[in-house]
């Protein structure tokens, strides 16, 4: 039996306790006000801040990029049947500041440089959280953030040489950002006690929320006072200097950090116990692929991410075409869903963390109802703003509450990998993430292609196409989706304590 801190642990085999009891009980909890552990969910807080911040920022810019008269089309295309203007609306078409570029891209092109991130996101997903599971993640998490954002400030470059070179540049941001999020997972299997879990990594993950809320607005005031070139230098810089504080403060592991408490660090220790170390060179691939509860994560996710991508690529073009909101006010508009999800899901991780600690419903069952919470209701209210017509107010709100539940998510399927294989947790988010990826790179794609006439119409089609993505998803998950620490995810001494301890329950 393992002992912790004197006392001995939950007798019951591994997968079992894993799914319905906390692995400490009665132990003193050190405080985690003022603790590394917190610290280092803020630190990441801000860190995901910047590399959404970077991510979205081309959305709201790609308005002020785009010389809107070459390519929207003719005000007789009897096709086009967008909302009217605003009541107090004088002029929404951007008014580009002297000698600031732009450029007759038309839909299908901004589609495919929307979209292109995501083709280098998808590449350095699984390699990422495989190398970071091995080494520990905070040398891919730091220089994830810093190549994301020195290729960032290349930005207004790369458009001037045309529409190809913008796309590669792209693509390389995807891919240097591509290994952040399993870097952070990697992180969090050696970092979080399982008793707070649920809130420290949802923490940390929902600074993406946040910083889709922050960029979203500050890019069109940027936009319309300095120029559209002015928002990719400013934001470069800003992941630059978080880079420097990253790699001054962070460490891998609790036993290497130089300012950690005595108490803190063998409470972390002993609460993740041998799953908190590094994985060998060598991973059980074959039992990963045959594995159901995977797959359950890997579909969920696709389908969850469908709607996300969509809005979160392509809601400042739907404010911009359809609404008419100017800039500053599309850029603020567009943010609020981000706010809003990153305010529920933080509240989500303490409830979360609540439930699992007074076991009122197993781990599996808490991350089906946090999934099923999620994205249930936010596949009603995307299909609700196809239902209010042009009401902006209805519209805008509807929008804001099925991002904004989304957030719930984050206590379900999206912490669902370090549950059942906390020491792979990096490996896993590289597979799920790469796969989840896939509706980064379609959805804009797809957007453009319906929504080549402008019309209301061929936007109520790209919300119903993820409506009923969303839903199926849930509905997958909801059937083979599991928290259990799986068999393969054992080292040897846990899985010869598992057999030891059903061998003797089966005994008595």
């Amino acid at each position: 039996m393992l002992q912790i801190n004197g006392h001995c642990t939950n007798s019951r085999p591994l997968d079992e306790r894993e799914d319905s009891e906390p692995l400490i009980e009665n132990d003193p909890i050190p405080p985690q006000c003022c603790s590394v552990r917190l610290s280092l969910a803020v630190l990441m807080f801000f860190g995901f801040s910047v590399v959404y911040a970077l991510r979205v920022n081309f959305s709201v810019a790609m308005v002020a990029m785009v010389n809107t008269t070459a390519s929207k089309p003719a005000p007789n295309s009897s096709v086009v049947h967008t909302c009217p203007p605003l009541p107090d609306e004088v002029n929404t078409t951007f008014q580009q500041l002297d000698g600031v570029p732009q450029y007759p891209w038309d839909l299908e092109t901004q589609g495919w440089l929307l979209g292109a991130f995501f083709f280098g996101y998808l590449c350095t997903q699984i390699p990422g959280g495989y190398l970071s599971g091995h080494y520990g993640g905070s040398l891919f998490l730091g220089l994830g953030v810093l190549s994301t954002a020195v290729l960032t400030m290349l930005t207004a470059p790369a458009a001037q040489l045309g529409s190809y070179w913008l796309f590669a540049l792209r693509v390389l941001e995807g891919i240097g950002e591509g290994v952040t999020f399993p870097a952070m997972m990697a992180m969090w299997a050696r970092w979080a006690p399982p008793l707070e879990r649920s809130r420290l990594m949802t923490i940390s993950g929902q600074g993406s929320n946040f910083g889709a809320f922050f960029a979203l607005p500050l890019t069109g005031y940027i936009c319309q006072t300095l120029g559209w070139p002015a928002v990719f230098y400013i934001c470069g810089g800003v992941g630059c200097l978080w880079a420097v504080l990253w790699f001054s403060l962070v460490s891998d592991d609790p036993r290497t950090h130089r300012r950690i408490s005595e108490e803190e660090r063998n409470y972390i220790v002993n609460s993740i116990g041998p799953q908190g170390q590094g994985h060998s060179w060598s991973v059980p691939i074959i039992p990963m692929i045959l594995s159901i509860h995977l797959w359950a994560i890997i579909i969920s996710q696709m389908c969850f991410n469908w709607s996300y991508y969509t809005l979160l690529t392509s809601l400042p073009t739907y404010m911009d075409n359809i609404l008419h909101f100017d800039l500053k006010s599309n850029g603020f508009l567009s943010a609020l869903p981000y706010l809003a999800a990153c305010l529920v899901a933080n509240a989500s991780g303490f409830v979360a963390d609540f439930v699992i600690a007074r076991r009122v419903f197993s781990l599996t069952v808490t991350r089906k109802i946090f999934t099923l919470a999620a994205m249930l209701p936010s596949a009603a209210f995307l299909l609700a703003v196809n239902y209010v017509g042009c009401n902006h107010t209805l519209v805008v709100t509807f929008l804001t509450l099925s991002t904004g539940l989304g957030g719930i998510a984050s206590c379900g399927i999206y912490m669902n990998q370090i549950d059942i294989a906390p020491r792979y947790a990096g490996f896993l988010l590289g597979i799920t993430n790469t796969f989840g990826t896939i509706p980064g790179v379609l959805a804009p794609i797809v957007t453009g292609y319906f929504t080549e006439d402008h019309s209301l119409e061929s936007w109520r089609k790209v919300f119903w196409l993820a409506a009923g993505i969303s839903l199926f998803g849930s509905l997958f998950y909801s059937i083979f989706g599991s928290a259990k620490m799986q068999p393969w995810a054992m080292t040897e001494e846990e899985r010869e304590e598992a057999e030891q301890k059903r061998i003797r329950s089966a005994s008595t």
